[in-house]
């Protein structure tokens, strides 16, 4: 009877330790789950998928029309509740992180950029947006759309949550790798897509 009790006591011990973690994991998962994420989306391309000839660079060669290096519209969501502004920074990742575009200074009200954002330093669209300069297979301020004729590369796109309204160190003359330091240096949260060209 003795032995009987010990070993009912024994089983109960381990269901119970057996159950804890579980327990303890939907318990810590729970405040997740209410908890949106911080995403980006576009509505030229899905995740993983193929960005359209329209943001492709016209400066790679060729003559096809359908190539007009236009920004692809892109929108974000669940980004952290601290955030000041928001900036993006668009790399070619096959291409040794090649930075392609950067926008930043982006106010905090804003959840959305549309197609074909101005080749300025200050575009029209977002009001109080900032681009960097490109060099390289073109001059010209803010977006250059993928160029890569020969092979298919990936493109990444992120867009960081900022802790500053502005990031006033850069200027017209920053370049595209200042600009991405500065803006890791003041992201508190970030969500990214990619694309193939």
């Amino acid at each position: 009877m003795r032995s009987a009790r010990i070993a009912l006591c024994a089983l109960l011990v381990t269901g119970a330790v057996g159950l804890s973690p579980a327990t303890a994991s939907s318990a810590s998962s729970a405040p997740s789950a209410t908890r949106s994420a911080f995403a980006l989306s576009s509505t030229a391309f899905a995740d993983g998928g193929v960005i359209p000839k329209v943001h492709e660079c016209t400066s790679g060669g060729g003559s096809d029309p359908a190539k007009r290096n236009e920004s692809p519209p892109l929108a974000w969501s669940g980004a952290p509740a601290a955030a000041k502004s928001y900036a993006i920074v668009m790399r070619d990742l096959d291409n040794a992180n090649l930075i392609h575009w950067v926008i930043y200074d982006i106010p905090a009200n804003t959840a959305s950029l549309p197609q074909n954002v101005d080749h300025k330093y200050q575009p029209s669209t977002p009001a109080g947006a900032r681009q960097v300069y490109y060099r390289g297979s073109a001059s010209l301020y803010g977006y250059q759309g993928p160029c890569s004729p020969s092979t298919v590369n990936t493109y990444e796109f992120v867009v960081h949550a900022l802790n500053q309204a502005s990031l006033t160190s850069l200027n017209a003359n920053s370049s595209t790798r200042t600009a991405a330091r500065e803006i890791a240096a003041a992201s508190i949260g970030s969500a990214r897509i990619t694309g193939e060209s």
